[in-house]
């Protein structure tokens, strides 16, 4: 009889186990899309973020969670506070990249898991910004301009004061505002991001130049792989020389399918089954300001 009253007992810690476990499930996948949109805009990588969104959890299933009065408070701090340490350590990891490190690009036409309430932080002409921050400076930035959290609870967030918490994103947005020219609108970069194909494609100098500020730069983020380009090449003339000299050879084959990454116009340029490279660029009224090509095969795996 003691037995079977023990059984009874194992089963009943059984059922409020897995019960308290499917509590503290749906209170994680309620905010898990916000979670990943503090995350990226953290850290500028998908992949990343997503790691982190799940230490998050699996700390959240080992936490003390009758002592949390505020699950998704609670979870998006411990995101942020997380992501501000990863971000200092990603930094570190970074200076053996080989060539320019740009962010990983987010296919926001298929939208996964992004999350946002608003799109700030989000395009790549300001998470290119985000990086010369501070991590603070970055957390403060994301949660205010992207999430819209109240000043008292950015402080509570970042342990700091509310006055400290304020300075923090006046700072921010002051860098990324002084930095960042007006964008023209989404049908407009589409449009140029088409005629830039076209010219690319046929070597035509005197089109590439005339689709460029005066200051434009071409990125490309390749970490070695073939092809790709270590250097940042700036100015008109020197970027519209640098694409006709491979316009010969590069894009023979290749096939360009347009998409939404991180809210704004891109190209996935596709060859052979494979995807090449993911082409997207940031344009004012002055023209093409960057170009930004993603080589590196890690970031562009998604596109395939």
């Amino acid at each position: 009889m003691a037995d079977d009253d023990s059984h009874e007992g194992d089963d009943v810690h059984a059922t409020m186990d897995r019960n308290e476990l499917d509590e503290a499930a749906t209170a994680f996948t309620r905010v898990r899309p916000r979670l990943f949109g503090i995350a990226y805009r953290m850290l500028g990588s998908a992949t990343e973020a997503e790691d982190l969104v799940q230490d998050v959890w699996l700390r959240w299933q080992n936490y003390d969670r009758g002592a949390v009065r505020n699950p998704a408070a609670f979870l998006a701090t411990t995101t942020t506070r997380l992501a501000i340490n990863n971000l200092q350590s990603a930094r570190v990891r970074r200076e053996t990249y080989l060539g320019p490190w740009l962010p990983e690009p987010v296919d926001t036409s298929a939208d996964p898991y992004l999350g946002a309430e608003t799109g700030d932080a989000l395009e790549f002409a300001v998470l290119i910004l985000l990086e010369k921050l501070t991590p603070t400076e970055r957390a403060a930035y994301v949660l205010r301009e992207a999430f819209e959290y109240p000043y008292p609870q950015i402080a509570v967030v970042l342990r700091t004061s509310e006055p400290a918490a304020r300075q923090l994103v006046s700072r921010a947005r002051k860098h990324v505002t002084s930095e960042r020219k007006a964008p023209v609108d989404a049908a407009a970069q589409r449009e140029l991001l088409s005629t830039f194909l076209t010219a690319a494609r046929a070597g035509d100098l005197a089109g590439l130049e005339n689709l460029f500020a005066a200051g434009v730069t071409s990125i490309t983020d390749g970490n070695g792989v073939k092809h790709a380009a270590r250097r940042v090449v700036a100015g008109a003339t020197p970027v519209a020389k640098f694409i006709a000299a491979f316009s010969s050879f590069w894009w023979d084959g290749v096939e360009a399918r347009f998409v939404t990454v991180n809210g704004r116009p891109a190209a996935v340029l596709q060859h052979a089954g494979g995807v090449k490279a993911v082409l997207t660029l940031t344009a004012s009224a002055d023209g093409i300001d960057h170009l930004l090509w993603l080589m590196n095969p890690d970031k562009i795996a998604a596109f395939r």
